[in-house]
């Protein structure tokens, strides 16, 4: 799994590929997203007025969910630009294109390098999971994020 990650960090276009097509790999990007979740709550934990347990287990949380979401909200976007992905696809190429997140077990520059880095990684990911260009995934990118963070802030006000 650690040098798929590392694979999946370096925009390895054969591995996305790979994970796409196979439905053996949806659990073990699942286990990405917790384990890169675990890292990067780990970090969070260590910046002021953080807690380890609120870090840790709200970050496991939000980001299966998110993980989830995003799959969706991208299939949806993508389909919607003429890509041929489903979502199973998408959970495995997302899930594995949050490797470079571990490095948020470093505070802050760890965080930051990381979300970034993850983001073009996300690029990577949709692009080969729904079969079609770079802008297209960008846009796809772009769209989702837009929706994902109005729902989140929804769901934020509602609950």
């Amino acid at each position: 799994m650690l040098q798929r990650m590392i694979r999946a960090a370096k925009l390895d276009v054969d591995l996305y590929e790979t994970v796409e097509h196979d439905r053996g790999y949806t659990g073990e990007a699942f286990t990405i997203v917790l384990v890169t979740a675990i890292l990067w709550g780990v970090g969070q934990s260590f910046l002021p007025d953080a807690s380890f347990l609120g870090s840790v287990v709200g970050g496991v949380i939000g980001a299966i969910l998110g993980w989830v979401i995003w799959a969706v909200i991208t299939n949806i976007i993508g389909k919607q630009l003429g890509g041929t992905s489903d979502t199973g696809e998408m959970l495995r190429v997302l899930g594995y294109s949050s490797s470079p997140m571990a490095l948020g077990i470093i505070p802050g520059v760890g965080h930051f390098v990381g979300g970034v880095w993850a983001l073009v990684a996300a690029v990577v990911a949709v692009r080969q999971g729904q079969d079609f260009s770079t802008g297209k995934a960008i846009v796809t990118i772009i769209i989702g994020w837009i929706v994902y963070v109005v729902a989140r802030g929804i769901l934020g006000f509602v609950f």
